[in-house]
């Protein structure tokens, strides 16, 4: 253990010594997890290694729109912006592309006209739909027969949110299979001769139509900025930024049920299961009890992971003063699996979140961004508006440190040593996957060069805890199915192989071959030791 210190204490004394990166990959320690990270900015989808070295890139010609994922066949789904509607706000798309592999263009799902815009997330389901968000149109008097205040529409029309469950057909095809509506579950106490009047408080599943959190009222009054989906609930997160809240509804319903406050598993329709983050919303509290600020991505913690069944989310912190953003993971007290505790008059809890990261004031991203739990307990977080990814270890070390090179507005890439951007570099959400996620099965994981020019790879090369570096060795083949090659003239005494979390996993001596069979898919840790020297590689187990 004492050893392990040391050689960890080394890395980091190299990284400020040898590293002079202003993009790129900064730092990165050993307890990074080795996963690849996959964004967009610009036209381009990347995704990357702990270096920085582009694994696999894509080319669209449309601009983000906002999220991206891989799918567990390999395909890349791809959220784009169509400026074919007069429905506009940050972060509106109208477009969802899916791409093989290779970049080819597999299937795209165009939904942009003057009365409807897809916009920021789309997600993935496991039967292979997709669950999009789209902002529709609620006319000036629909709107006002719906109960809002005249005087709080002041762009005339409002903006309805409309959750789509798609299936893709063909090549540019889909159909509807589910569908939910916001303007299904409003209340107000505003005007009694109008839809939905009723007492606010005693409506916690239902959005007060008139509660504009401190803002002036205009059509883009809720903003929701994510969705994501809880397989084992069959329950779907959703973010208003507007409104600083997050909702959960019920994805077993039908559309029918989905319509209204009845039905599905839970026996609520389509209203709200739980709601966090600003209680005055529904009149359960005042402004002093708001606790969320423009938040993005809040999303269940997958099984199998530290904290799974809790929802971690990026909280801006737009709004507020002092400004400064923090992570956040909350565990909304159940009774069962799915079914949250509630009493009446009083706001869902918790009262407090589990965890909370901040390094106030100099951790901020008004927009944008994400926070995402990694396998190794280690925390992937996003500073969005900057293009700053960095990766916490469980006691909060910075343990991996990227800028990202390029803008997102003109797709020009900086080179390294260009000064650090403060602003245009911008990405919408970075995610982590596992080397040995399904989707990379039978893929070439091969890196490449980084993104930016002139790269510089010193912090990846100070991984090596050598004090001399042994270049006459070559290890081969990698990727590799068995068996690995060591070719050097120098006497290897042994042989240590090293997973992603750092534990031992093999070990030989006197040979310069190692059968690594046995091992699961992933990167792995070789290490090789000659006389008093020792050299560390990196290699892939397809």
């Amino acid at each position: 253990m004492i050893k392990r210190l040391l050689f960890f204490a080394f890395c980091i004394v190299s990284f400020s010594t040898f590293s002079q990166n202003t993009v790129g990959t900064i730092s990165v320690t050993p307890d990074a997890y080795d996963g690849l990270t996959l964004f967009s900015v610009n036209t381009k989808t990347f995704l990357i290694n702990n270096c920085g070295q582009v694994v696999n890139e894509w080319n669209s010609s449309h601009l983000p729109g906002h999220s991206v994922y891989i799918l567990p066949n390999g395909n890349l789904i791809r959220a784009g912006r169509k400026d074919t509607s007069t429905i506009s706000f940050g972060g509106v798309g109208g477009i969802i592309e899916m791409f093989d592999w290779d970049g080819n263009l597999l299937w795209e799902f165009d939904y942009s006209t003057d009365q409807h815009r897809l916009h920021h997330d789309i997600f993935p389901m496991p039967n292979g739909n997709i669950l999009v968000l789209a902002a529709t149109r609620i006319g000036n008097a629909n709107a006002v027969q719906a109960g809002r205040d005249p005087n709080f529409l002041v762009d005339g029309d409002l903006f309805n949110e409309r959750i789509l469950e798609i299936e893709p057909v063909g090549t540019n095809q889909f159909n509807i299979v589910w569908e939910w509506n916001v303007e299904d579950h409003l209340i107000q106490d505003f005007d009694n001769t109008k839809d939905n009047f009723g007492v606010v408080a005693d409506n916690p599943g239902k959005l007060d139509v008139n509660f504009l959190n401190g803002l002036n009222g205009g059509e883009n009054w809720l903003h929701i900025n994510s969705i994501q989906y809880n397989e084992d609930l069959d329950q779907i997160v959703i973010s208003s930024r507007n409104l600083s809240e997050l909702w959960v509804i019920d994805h077993s319903t039908t559309t029918a049920e989905a319509a209204t406050g009845s039905g599905g598993t839970y026996g609520k329709g389509g209203d709200f299961l739980y709601r966090w983050g600003n209680p005055e919303s529904y009149d359960h509290g005042s402004a002093t009890d708001r606790q969320l600020y423009g938040q993005h991505y809040p999303h269940f913690i997958p099984a199998g992971l530290q904290d799974a069944g809790k929802i971690i989310l990026f909280n801006n912190g737009n709004g507020r003063t002092p400004l400064f953003s923090e992570v956040m993971i909350i565990d909304p007290p159940t009774s069962a699996p799915g079914v949250y505790d509630y009493t009446a008059n009083v706001a869902y809890g918790p009262t407090a979140p589990d965890f909370t990261y901040s390094d106030a004031p100099d951790f901020f991203s008004a927009i944008l961004s994400s926070a995402l739990r990694l396998p190794n307990g280690n925390t992937l977080v996003c500073e969005g508006a900057t293009g700053h990814f960095f990766e916490l270890d469980p006691s909060n070390n910075v343990v991996w440190d990227y800028i990202l090179p390029v803008n997102n507005s003109t797709g020009a890439v900086l080179a390294q040593g260009d000064p650090t951007p403060t602003s245009g570099n911008s990405t919408f959400r970075a995610i982590k996957y596992a080397t040995n996620y399904v989707g990379f099965n039978g893929r070439d994981l091969t890196p490449g060069d980084p993104i930016e020019t002139n790269f510089n790879l010193d912090p990846c090369n100070t991984l090596s805890n050598d004090e001399v570096s042994l270049s006459e060795v070559r290890v081969y083949p990698n990727p590799v199915n068995d068996e690995v090659t060591i070719q050097t003239t120098l006497d290897i005494k042994k042989i240590e192989v090293y997973n992603v979390l750092g534990k031992k996993v093999g070990t030989a001596y006197q040979t310069k071959t190692f059968d690594m069979t046995r091992f699961n898919q992933g990167i792995y840790i070789l290490k090789m030791y000659s006389g008093d020297r020792v050299e560390t590689r990196k290699i892939i187990k397809r």
